[in-house]
C-alpha cells in the first residue's frame, strides 16, 4: 500500500513540476532587455520572507522578473524562442536556443535555469541537476531552482535529501503554497517510514 501512495504522490510531483517548469517559461519569456537590480532584489527577497498570500505571490514575480532580466536583445530572442519551443512541446528545441543563449553568456543564470527545466522535460535528469547546481552554486537564494532541485531529488527516491533541499526554498519564501505542500507531504512520509 505505501508503494503505490509513493508512485501516485511521485506522478503528482511530475505533474506539478512541468506547470512549474511552464510558469518559469512564462516568466523568462516576458524579461526586459535591463540587467537585475541585486539591490532591489535582495529588498524583494526580505520583503518575501515576511509577506504573506497574495502579496507574497506578488513579490515572488516581481524577483523573478528580476532575475529574468538578461541586459541583451540577443539573448531576449533565444530565451523566446526556446518559450515557444517549450509551448510546443519541443523540449530538445528548447535546450538547443538555451545552450546557445549560454554560449553567448555564461553568466546568465536564466538560461540554466530554464534549460534545467527543459531537460527536465525530456528526461534528462542528470543535466537538469548539472544546470540547477550551477544557478544554486552562484544564487543560493533562487528559490525556484531550489524547489526543482528538490523534486527531482524525490522522484531520485531520495526524500532526506529532497525535505532539506525544499526546507531550504521554504525559508527563503515562507507562503509558497506548493513548497509547503511538498515539504508537509515528505514529512509525512519520512516518519511513517520511522515507525
Amino acid at each position: 500500500m505505501r508503494v503505490k501512495r509513493y508512485v501516485t504522490h511521485m506522478a503528482k510531483v511530475r505533474h506539478l513540476f512541468k506547470h512549474i517548469a511552464a510558469a518559469l517559461a512564462c516568466v523568462v519569456g516576458f524579461s526586459l532587455p535591463l540587467v537585475a537590480d541585486q539591490a532591489r532584489i535582495d529588498d524583494l527577497l526580505a520583503q518575501l520572507r515576511e509577506a504573506e498570500g497574495i502579496q507574497a505571490a506578488r513579490i515572488a514575480v516581481e524577483i523573478e522578473n528580476e532575475w529574468a532580466k538578461s541586459g541583451s536583445p540577443s539573448l531576449d530572442l533565444l530565451l523566446r524562442r526556446a518559450e515557444d519551443a517549450l509551448e510546443a512541446d519541443d523540449a530538445l528545441a528548447a535546450i538547443e536556443h538555451l545552450t546557445a543563449a549560454i554560449d553567448h553568456d555564461p553568466s546568465y543564470l536564466g538560461a540554466y535555469n530554464l534549460r534545467a527545466s527543459a531537460y527536465y522535460l525530456n528526461d534528462d535528469i542528470g543535466p537538469a541537476l548539472d544546470d540547477l547546481r550551477e544557478v544554486l552554486a552562484r544564487n543560493p537564494m533562487h528559490f525556484r531552482a531550489l524547489q526543482g532541485f528538490g523534486i527531482i531529488l524525490f522522484e531520485m527516491e531520495r526524500p532526506e535529501d529532497a525535505l532539506e533541499v525544499l526546507r531550504r526554498a521554504l525559508a527563503i519564501y515562507p507562503a509558497d503554497e506548493t513548497t509547503q505542500q511538498y515539504v508537509t507531504d515528505l514529512e509525512i512520509m519520512l516518519e511513517g517510514q520511522a515507525l
